[in-house]
């Protein structure tokens, strides 16, 4: 099993040829990738967390809901997977094609897609067998409307080609295609990169302001479009990338400063005042009309400016004050979320699969405060699980590689290996 982005060979080999002392410097470009070779921890880390949200947002409003981050503030944990995912992704691809080539590089790139297609495609017929059943065994046919697949029982032959297409998705299934289709476009994002950083983040940005002037969007079936708009959200995913190769280092000293830590603190209160008055009524009379006029709507299926906004205050706090070598990162008490954003596209559709159940227990089974709080908590533990098996089977077959190795007639003279 993998992560979304699937790791790749690390140190050069030991026989490789070293260059002469005294041999005169070639000009080479820079390496556009900056990290070391361990793992960041810190990605994982946040990856799960995001993972453990998405399901948590997915159920019906309970108390772990209010634990979340969108109820503190104009981001969620979208924002989070879409960034990091972009992050990695430039960091183990933009590796690989600067030592590899761009052709190579590419063509990996090109299989993950496929990879993760396959997988919204087997999400998606489990995820619509598990809605039909529900529907037809308790005779409950408001599952269908509310999950989306009403079209789909109207004309399913129609309904599976645009399902195909990532036009038709039910309900809770559309962050894969989002990544589907920012992946594709992964291969000249880092050729650009590879070239021009700053010039690829800056087209990227305009992207995104052409998009909220002209209302760029892709269609979706029956009507309506994406709930995440890719021409806005790629903004995110190619920051994400721009961060891995090189950015963030080059952002130090403006990360570091006081300024920047008491503009993020203030933004992020002005954020969590402005959702008090969502849910707290009496309050709202407080907030002041032109500034209300000014902010809303505040647009998710666009990545409205101020979620972004959002989303780089929290970053910024968080890089500030969460060290890559806090030790709590190795704890057994993080362990579980670590693994998690460490099989980040399994444990995706494991958690999608688990909301709908989640709602069908509660919805028809039993319900209550303590309930969905158990619900909630027997999800995540199911999902830390998988992912703890996802990892052993991981260092299973990687020993048994290892072995292989060491003895590679063995497969050859189909004997037992003494």
């Amino acid at each position: 099993m993998t992560s979304v982005a699937d790791p790749i060979a690390g140190p050069a080999h030991a026989d490789a040829p070293t260059a002469s002392p005294d041999a005169a410097p070639r000009a080479e470009a820079p390496p556009i990738i900056t990290a070391v070779n361990e793992r960041e921890l810190r990605l994982d880390l946040f990856r799960g967390l995001a993972l453990w949200l998405i399901f948590i947002d997915h159920l019906p409003q309970n108390l772990l809901t209010w634990l979340t981050i969108r109820n503190y503030g104009f981001s969620d944990a979208t924002e989070i997977f879409i960034f990091i995912s972009g992050y990695t992704a430039a960091f183990v691809y933009g590796r690989a094609m600067q030592e590899q080539g761009t052709v190579v590089a590419s063509a990996r790139i090109f299989k993950r897609v496929w990879q993760i297609y396959v997988a919204h495609v087997f999400l998606f017929t489990i995820f619509l067998a598990e809605i039909s059943y529900v529907a037809t065994r308790f005779q409950n046919p408001l599952y269908t409307e509310e999950m989306g697949i009403l079209d789909f029982l109207k004309e399913p032959d129609v309904t599976i080609v645009q399902a195909l297409l990532l036009r038709f998705r039910p309900v809770n299934m559309d962050v894969l295609p989002l990544y589907i289709v920012l992946m594709l476009f992964l291969p000249l994002i880092l050729w650009l990169m590879r070239r021009r950083a700053d010039l690829t983040l800056g087209l990227s940005v305009l992207l995104y302001a052409l998009t909220w002037e002209f209302d760029w969007h892709l269609t979706a079936y029956p009507n309506g479009s994406w709930a995440f708009n890719p021409f806005a959200w790629q903004l995110l995913f190619v920051f994400g990338a721009w961060c891995a190769l090189g950015g963030a280092r080059r952002m130090e000293r403006i990360l570091n400063s006081p300024i920047t830590l008491w503009i993020c603190i203030a933004y992020l209160s002005g954020a969590f005042w402005v959702t008090l008055t969502w849910h707290i009524p009496q309050i709202h009379h407080l907030l002041p009309k032109l500034l209300e006029q000014w902010m809303y709507p505040i647009n998710k299926p666009d990545l409205d400016v101020l979620r972004f906004a959002h989303f780089l205050a929290l970053a910024a706090l968080t890089v500030r004050f969460l060290p890559k070598d806090w030790p709590a990162l190795k704890s057994i008490w993080l362990r579980p979320m670590v693994l998690c954003g460490q099989h980040s596209l399994e444990i995706f559709c494991i958690g999608v699969f688990l909301a709908f159940a989640g709602q069908f227990f509660l919805g028809e089974i039993a319900g209550g405060a303590v309930m969905h709080g158990l619900v909630s908590l027997i999800g995540i533990v199911i999902m830390s699980t998988a992912a703890w098996v996802f990892s052993w089977y991981k260092r299973v077959t990687a020993k048994g590689g290892a072995r292989a190795k060491k003895t590679p007639d063995a497969d050859l003279a189909g004997g037992e290996v003494r």
